[in-house]
């Protein structure tokens, strides 16, 4: 298929994840529209192929797909409608466009979005991601989508661009932002037993970096335990993904479970320690840093595994 066959996508929020995202849509063939709010940022993008633009509106007036990268709900809402309800994409998206939400969300306020859509004549795909910065930028993540059949059909390329794997969970909004809150519900426990543990081996006096070479070897292991422990042995709390993130993400997942009544025990736990180092001034590291909340143990400052 060439360029010119390819439908026009639009990429909102040039972090960590849509950065990437973009980077692979471009070696896919497309020449992405993007914005972000640092518009140095778009500029930069751009000059490598694709067109940055001044405002989200004259993104979604461009594009037949548009795709929003941003941190939580209310972010996706402000891009959908505006900051006053009005002057968002939804206003500039043609009939018939497709609107993909990649935000961890609550998956009633997805729904919500799909039928807001609707009612506009605008297709909505509800695609959270997964797989970290590294992954968005090779094309390897993952989404967790759920859409109408003719969404995915004007759409499914372009998520096939951007994900290694694209899970397609549901004929309508919800199922997607379900299983990324579930998604998020093991990554943060993870993260916080991870911690748990090194922060226990320190306390006993056990070599950080020997304890990690045995645990990543070992059937105690986990993929955020050897992820983010290597961030801890080289002292590096540079938010990849930072602690408010899990404060967040365990906040929706205790409120969805909440509404029907279910016990999470280590979920809530988890949240308590994230809200903790919170709150003790770490919330913008990296979630990494939910270790700093243990006392008296003397964390590495810049060993590496």
């Amino acid at each position: 298929m060439s360029a010119n066959d390819l439908p026009a996508v639009g990429l909102i929020g040039l972090g960590a994840m849509g950065a990437g995202m973009a980077a692979s849509l471009r070696r896919a063939g497309y020449a992405p529209h993007v914005y972000d709010l640092r518009t140095e940022v778009a500029q930069a993008f751009a000059q490598g192929g694709g067109v940055a633009c001044a405002t989200p509106a004259e993104l979604a007036a461009a594009c037949d797909v548009v795709i929003s990268v941003v941190v939580n709900a209310q972010q996706t809402r402000s891009v959908l409608f505006g900051e006053h309800g009005t002057g968002g994409v939804a206003d500039a998206m043609r009939p018939g466009s497709v609107f993909v939400m990649c935000s961890t969300v609550d998956p009633n306020v997805s729904i919500g979005f799909e039928a807001e859509l609707a009612a506009r004549g605008l297709l909505y795909i509800d695609a959270p991601i997964s797989g970290g910065a590294a992954k968005a930028a090779s094309g390897e993540m993952t989404m967790m989508t759920a859409a109408r059949p003719e969404a995915y059909a004007k759409a499914g390329a372009v998520l096939d661009a951007m994900a290694a794997k694209v899970y397609r969970l549901g004929d309508s909004a919800g199922a997607g932002s379900k299983v990324k809150i579930i998604n998020q519900l093991l990554a943060g426990v993870h993260i916080a037993a991870a911690a748990e543990a090194m922060a226990l081996g320190l306390r006993e006096g056990v070599d950080a970096a020997a304890l990690y070479e045995v645990i990543t070897h070992s059937a105690g292991n986990s993929w955020m335990f050897e992820n983010r422990m290597a961030h801890v042995l080289a002292g590096d709390y540079t938010p990849l993904s930072a602690v408010d993130i899990f404060v967040k993400d365990l906040g929706l997942v205790l409120d969805t479970a909440r509404a029907s009544k279910f016990p999470l025990p280590l979920a809530s736990t988890a949240h308590q320690m994230f809200m903790q180092a919170s709150s003790a001034g770490f919330a913008r590291e990296d979630d990494s840093a939910v270790i700093k909340i243990f006392p008296g143990i003397d964390l590495p400052s810049g060993s590496t595994p």
